[in-house]
C-alpha cells in the first residue's frame, strides 16, 4: 500500500514556505480561469515558482478549472502553452474544451471536482480521455468511493479538510444571481456565509434572529485518515487557495504526520487529539467530516456564527524596516501592538513565512523585555525576513 500524495493549496509564495516541509505536491492558480481569481501566483512568475517548488521535491498543479466561455478559448489555449513552458507536472481541468487543448498540447491533467465524478464509469470515461486523475464530488460517501477505485484503474483524488460549499461540487449560481458574481469564474461573494430574512408577496418578514442556515461547517477528517488510506484514495487534498500560510502550515503539517503516523503503525488517540486541537487554532468555520459518513443534517451547518471560530487569532505588531544577515538579526517598528519576550510570532511577506518566540529584544544594543507601541526594536530571527514583512502576535482568542 502505497502512501497517498498530500496536496496543498498556495495562495501565493508564502504559502509554499509555509507547506515545502509536508506536501507532496501544491496546486495554484493564476489570474485567469481559476476558481479562486483573487489569489494566486502571477503569470510572469509561473516559471520561477514552479522552478522553486521542484527544487523542494514538490509537484505543481496548476488550476485552470473555471467556466469556459467562448472569448476565453484562446486565453486558456495561451495558458495551457504557459503552463507546459513552465514545467508544471499536471493542470487541473473540467471543461472539455481545456481537455482538449491540454491533449492537443501534450500537458498531463487532472479533473477537477467541478466535473461532479460519483460514479466509476464517469471516472473510466475520463481516463479514456487521458486524465491521470480524478478529483471526487465532495457529496460522495467513503463507501462509495471504495466501490468506485475497485472497478477503475484511474487515480482518485479526495478533499480531506477545507470549506464546503452548499452547491453540489462547488457549482452554485447564487453568488452570480444576486452579486453578479460567478462563482464558477472564481468570484464567489459568498452569500451563503450571509444572514437572511424570509418575507412574502405582502412585506412580511420573518427574521431568522442572527443564524446562518446555509453556512456549512468546514470539513475535517484528520480522524479517520486510517480509513482514507486503507479505501485506497491516492490524493489526500487540503481546500484553501484564499487562507494564510498559517493555516497552510498547520494543515499541511496536520496531515503529514497523521498519513505517516499510520503508515508507521504509531498512530494513536492522544496524537489525533493533538492534531485535532492544532487544526482548531487556524481560520474555521467548526468542523464536520462532510458526506463521507452519509448525507450531512443540522450537525453540517454552522448556525451561530460563519466566519471564523478559530482559539487563536493573529494580531498585527508592525513591520520588518532592515534585516542584518551576519546576525540573523532585524528592525521591526512596532506600528499597533507592544511586544515582550517570550511571546509568539509570526512573520509573513510575499516570500516569507516563519512563526517563533520571541527570544530577546534589543532597543539602542540594550536587552529589554517588552518593546512598547511606535518603539523600534531589534529581535533575532530564525529565517530570512525581508523589508515591509508584517509581524503578528499569536494569542488565544477571547471567548
Amino acid at each position: 500500500m502505497k502512501k497517498p500524495e498530500l496536496m496543498c493549496p498556495i495562495r501565493d509564495w508564502a504559502s509554499l514556505e509555509a507547506c515545502k516541509k509536508y506536501a507532496d505536491a501544491v496546486y495554484f492558480g493564476v489570474s485567469e480561469l481559476s476558481m479562486r481569481a483573487a489569489s494566486g501566483i502571477k503569470i510572469s512568475e509561473m516559471g520561477a515558482f514552479v522552478k522553486k517548488v521542484h527544487s523542494y521535491g514538490l509537484k505543481a498543479y496548476l488550476t485552470v478549472n473555471s467556466v469556459v466561455y467562448n472569448p476565453d478559448i484562446k486565453k486558456a489555449e495561451n495558458l495551457v502553452k504557459k503552463a507546459k513552458k513552465a514545467g508544471v507536472d499536471a493542470i487541473i481541468v473540467w471543461d472539455p474544451a481545456v481537455i482538449l487543448i491540454a491533449k492537443k498540447n501534450k500537458v498531463p491533467f487532472i479533473i477537477s471536482t467541478q466535473a461532479n465524478v460519483s460514479n466509476w464509469q464517469s471516472a473510466e470515461f475520463y481516463k479514456s480521455l487521458g486524465a491521470k486523475r480524478v478529483v471526487l464530488a465532495r457529496e460522495m460517501t467513503l463507501n462509495q468511493i471504495k466501490e468506485l477505485k475497485k472497478k477503475t484503474k484511474v487515480e482518485i483524488e479526495a478533499f480531506v479538510h477545507g470549506a464546503m460549499c452548499m452547491a453540489v461540487s462547488g457549482r452554485c449560481i447564487l453568488s452570480a444571481y444576486l452579486y453578479d458574481k460567478s462563482s464558477n469564474c472564481g468570484s464567489c461573494a459568498q452569500p451563503c456565509r450571509k444572514e437572511w430574512t424570509l418575507s412574502d408577496d405582502e412585506g412580511n418578514k420573518i427574521s431568522n434572529e442572527g443564524q446562518y442556515f446555509m453556512s456549512a461547517k468546514d470539513l475535517n477528517m484528520i480522524e479517520f485518515v486510517p480509513e482514507l488510506i486503507k479505501a485506497g484514495i491516492d490524493a489526500f487534498k487540503i481546500e484553501g487557495r484564499r487562507r494564510d500560510p498559517k493555516y497552510i502550515e498547520v494543515t499541511s503539517r496536520c496531515y503529514r504526520e497523521a498519513i505517516d503516523s499510520y503508515f508507521d503503525k504509531t498512530i494513536s488517540d492522544k496524537k489525533i487529539e493533538g492534531w485535532q486541537e492544532e487544526l482548531s487554532t487556524v481560520y474555521n468555520r467548526g468542523f464536520s467530516t462532510g458526506f463521507y459518513f452519509g448525507t450531512p443534517g443540522k450537525e453540517g451547518i454552522s448556525y451561530d456564527k460563519a466566519d471564523n471560530v478559530s482559539s487563536v487569532r493573529k494580531m498585527l505588531v508592525g513591520y520588518v524596516t532592515h534585516y542584518y544577515p551576519k546576525v540573523s538579526a532585524g528592525s521591526v517598528t512596532l506600528n499597533h501592538l507592544n511586544l515582550k519576550v517570550g511571546e509568539r510570532i509570526i512573520v509573513e511577506g510575499e516570500h516569507t513565512f516563519i512563526e517563533q518566540d520571541v527570544k530577546s529584544i534589543q532597543i539602542g544594543n540594550k536587552d529589554v523585555k517588552m518593546g512598547k507601541k511606535g518603539e523600534e526594536v531589534a529581535i533575532v530571527f530564525n529565517d530570512i525576513v525581508r523589508k515591509n514583512d508584517k509581524v503578528f502576535l499569536i494569542a488565544k482568542r477571547k471567548i
